[in-house]
């Protein structure tokens, strides 16, 4: 169902600075530590002509395989779920958290052997990804691979399975004590959900 061309690497990268969704500064991150760059996904997902390209491109890369359902972690998971299985011709669905744990809600199921492709915005650690693997492989269906829009990991993260991401980015991180812009006293920005 993927038909039109492929996106480059500069492409990509052009989206994502173009939408303000990859920033370059000093950033207070997550997980308490530092860096310098910093990918703002909610950025390029607010554009949908842009989301549509890249979701396209995400999709293709696991066209060589049959997938019936795709699914992402909610929130920033949903949208790139909804928009790569519509290129894919298949179910498009999320896992939440509830109760500390990633669960299938709102009459979500997956059946024993369908095929399924995960996928998220970005990972750092991978461990949102890793939860909505556990509860794929719990459902026994056969996961095809896991797309990615941004891996900040810079491919270190084994996922066990086939994974594509458009953007792979070693970003270096520093403890707060460690951090040479905070040396520079350069201002700090706070990112990311837990920070708005």
């Amino acid at each position: 169902m993927v038909k039109q061309g492929i996106l480059t690497d500069q492409e990509i990268l052009e989206i994502l600075e173009e939408t303000g969704a990859y920033l370059q500064g000093h950033f207070l991150l997550t997980s308490g530590r530092h860096s310098d760059r910093y990918f703002e996904k909610f950025r390029v997902l607010e554009h949908p002509q842009h989301t549509e390209r890249l979701c396209r491109e995400l999709a293709r890369r696991f066209s060589d395989v049959p997938i019936d359902v795709v699914i992402g972690p909610a929130i920033g998971g949903i949208i790139i779920a909804y928009e790569v299985a519509r290129h894919l011709g298949a179910r498009a669905i999320f896992a939440e958290r509830e109760a500390g744990q990633m669960r299938l809600r709102r009459g979500f199921a997956i059946h024993p052997k369908e095929r399924v492709l995960v996928v998220e915005d970005v990972i750092t650690t991978g461990g949102s990804v890793q939860e909505v693997i556990r509860l794929v492989e719990d459902t026994e269906g056969h996961i095809e691979g896991v797309g990615l829009l941004m891996d900040r990991s810079g491919g270190a993260i084994d996922l066990g399975y086939r994974t594509a991401a458009l953007v792979t980015a070693g970003i270096l991180s520093y403890e707060p004590e460690d951090c040479p812009f905070c040396k520079q006293n350069l201002p700090l920005a706070q990112r990311g959900s837990r920070n708005l």
